[in-house]
């Protein structure tokens, strides 16, 4: 009988090493993840918000200084994304500059780069430098149905947009600047995805032939945080 009453209170240890060892488990996690919901509330809205106002800080000096040269391209304020209107760079149907394209390049490349790497907050917070080219949906002539001319308008749009950073890469912008912008520097063709609207809905043929260059903020995860990813 003694020998039975040992067994059975063995078993019972047993089992309340079970739950103890699950309730610090449980307890472990719950703390885990209280950890995580205030980083999450403080430490990554904090370095939300320093990007975003180093965006906006760059984009009103950059606005600036193309006003000052009387330079047409647009600047969003609060994104730093800037955009130039295609009729600037090039011939309808063509993806080769223009001379005034050039021209225009060369007075744009000098104050957008030269702004951006000389604020080193800035420019260690960027992952990508985007240049996206757009189209209209505009048909040309030749082309059997909606997706042949979306796939010319494409490769129409992604050449636009290597010509542009072709040239760009060739500014007269300060030059210990230049590994970091060709490292950061990448080309897209949208094709006619991105269409700008008027007032009344219709698509303004004009405005939807751009080229942007956007600014990509480097990702802020976890990892990034306890610095297991750079």
């Amino acid at each position: 009988m003694a020998i039975m009453q040992k067994k059975h209170s063995s078993e019972e240890d047993s089992g309340n090493i079970f739950w103890v060892t699950m309730s610090d488990l449980m307890l472990g996690l719950a703390i885990i993840f209280i950890t995580l919901f205030v980083l999450a509330m403080t430490g990554f809205n904090q370095k939300t918000v320093q990007q975003q106002r180093l965006k906006m800080e760059v984009a009103k000096k950059i606005e600036g200084e193309l006003q000052r040269q009387h330079i047409n391209a647009q600047v969003d304020l609060m994104t730093g994304d800037l955009e130039i209107p295609s009729s600037a760079l090039f011939e309808v149907n063509s993806y080769i500059l223009k001379p005034e394209g050039k021209k225009f390049l060369d007075e744009l490349t000098p104050i957008y780069v030269n702004t951006i790497f000389s604020n080193p907050k800035l420019a260690a917070n960027i992952d990508s430098i985007i240049i996206e080219g757009h189209t209209d949906s505009q048909a040309f002539a030749g082309l059997k149905n909606i997706n042949d001319q979306f796939v010319y308008n494409m490769d129409l749009s992604a050449k636009r947009a290597t010509s542009v950073a072709s040239y760009m890469l060739k500014g007269k912008y300060n030059p210990e600047y230049n590994d970091e912008f060709r490292h950061m520097i990448t080309v897209e063709g949208r094709s006619f995805n991105d269409l700008i609207l008027d007032a009344n809905g219709n698509e303004d043929m004009a405005k939807s032939r751009r080229v942007e260059i956007k600014l990509k903020v480097a990702d802020w995860s976890l990892a990034t945080f306890f610095g297991l990813k750079h």
